[in-house]
């Protein structure tokens, strides 16, 4: 039996707003549900400040049908993975189930998504969850590195706040806050089911107008709607004295994730800092051996992008580390990058989009993703066409416009006292 690796994702959309995809798999036993709102944290003003994922956890503690214990026994009857996330953009819950399930798995997600009773005593406990995963971040080095920085590089606007909120605004998430926000937000116009595997395409339009079809409209109107924000160049060394390692993060804006040339800011992120093969890992890992941890990434928004270069190595070794980092971006300025590095950064991507191919969670993803960000599907074949036209000029002209000095954005956490690092080391030209 040969898995079908081929994507013919059917739509139906309802007069309410409600949007159901699906991507039926031949040869497979597996189905994936997926329930993502058009809701994250960019989304929210600063009095409902982590809301969302509020939201992602409290839906878990019980509908007018089921209990807390009810949804967790459930979810371990069905035996299948259940994921919930909030991000920036979005807030997501995902089943991944046999197929023979199917029923069962969506009827469990569309009650905890359509009568959830949000319980003063069941919220005030999750509320203390929730800062206690706060205190988590404190405790990891990389995510409080990450908070400081997205607050310097955006400041003013949603996407430099924490997903999670702070522990104030949580505490006011009582539950009539929360039940005003999930009404007036988690409605059909911002839900978009998708389904992939082996599922039907009319079984899932059935199931989702039984559970969704007559709801109405939310009245979130413009609330939802996010402006494009300004970036800004922030240097930050934030001194940590309990910490072994130092953490550090170059980064400057991007390509956003509409924006044609998306295919060569990805390319251009992985040539730097993908793979073991990439400049940096090779340049400061492998022949240095000053990191085990560095690499690069390009965050793609919807109207905005971020490409960051990170690494974690000794205090002492850590201006040498970020002169390493800047002479990479800077040869890609000077030089551009060679047709090897470009057909190997190619051969990278091919293979993941196809390798994910088989798998119907990451069909899933990306249907609704796709969905989300452009309103519609883009093959695959036109994907791989695009990235197979990706030229090295196109990247050398990325690099141009993005990779200058007054670009750059910097933020180190650790034990950096009187270890020399300023400004004037971040020097593109």
């Amino acid at each position: 039996m040969k898995a079908d690796t081929s994507c013919n994702v059917l739509e139906t959309r309802f007069e309410n707003g409600l949007t159901v995809l699906t991507d039926h798999m031949e040869g497979v036993r597996s189905a994936t549900l997926s329930f993502l709102y058009r809701v994250g944290a960019r989304c929210e003003s600063a009095e409902w400040h982590g809301v969302s994922h509020f939201i992602e956890h409290a839906v878990f503690k019980g509908t007018r049908r089921r209990s807390t214990l009810d949804i967790a026994i459930e979810q371990d009857r069905l035996g299948g993975n259940f994921d919930a996330f909030t991000t920036h953009e979005e807030t997501g819950f995902v089943m991944k189930v046999v197929d023979e399930k199917v029923d069962k798995a969506f009827d469990l997600m569309s009650d905890m998504l359509s009568e959830p009773r949000f319980l003063s005593q069941d919220l005030e406990a999750e509320q203390n969850v929730i800062i206690e995963e706060m205190k988590m971040t404190e405790d990891a080095p990389e995510e409080q590195l990450g908070e400081i920085f997205n607050a310097a590089f955006f400041p003013e606007n949603g996407l430099g706040r924490p997903i999670v909120g702070t522990a104030e605004s949580v505490r006011t998430f009582n539950s009539e806050r929360t039940r005003e926000y999930f009404e007036r937000t988690f409605t059909p116009e911002n839900l978009i089911i998708t389904a992939a595997g082996s599922i039907d395409h009319e079984k899932i339009v059935e199931l989702s107008e039984n559970a969704f079809g007559k709801r109405q409209r939310g009245t979130s109107g413009d609330n939802l709607k996010f402006s494009k924000p300004v970036t800004a160049t922030p240097f930050i060394v934030k001194h940590r004295g309990d910490l072994e390692q130092a953490h550090f993060v170059l980064a400057t804006p991007f390509p956003s994730a509409r924006d044609d040339r998306r295919y060569a800011a990805d390319l251009l992120a992985n040539i730097i800092g993908g793979g073991t093969s990439s400049r940096i890992w090779q340049s400061i890992r492998e022949e240095r051996g000053l990191a085990y941890s560095v690499g690069s990434a390009a965050t793609l928004y919807q109207d905005v992008g971020v490409f960051a270069l990170f690494a974690a190595t000794s205090p002492e070794q850590t201006r040498e580390a970020i002169d390493l980092s800047i002479a990479e971006l800077r040869s890609i300025v000077r030089e551009g990058i060679t047709a090897d590095e470009l057909e190997l950064a190619k051969d990278t991507a091919r293979a993941s989009i196809l390798l994910s191919l088989e798998d119907s969670l990451s069909r899933a993803a990306s249907a609704a993703g796709q969905e989300l960000t452009f309103g519609r599907q883009i093959s695959v074949e036109e994907t791989l066409e695009n990235i197979g036209k990706v030229t090295a000029e196109q990247i050398l002209e990325i690099a141009h416009e993005f990779f200058r000095s007054e670009h750059i954005a910097f933020a180190a956490l650790g034990d950096l006292k009187g270890k020399g690092l300023e400004r004037g080391q971040l020097v593109l030209e």
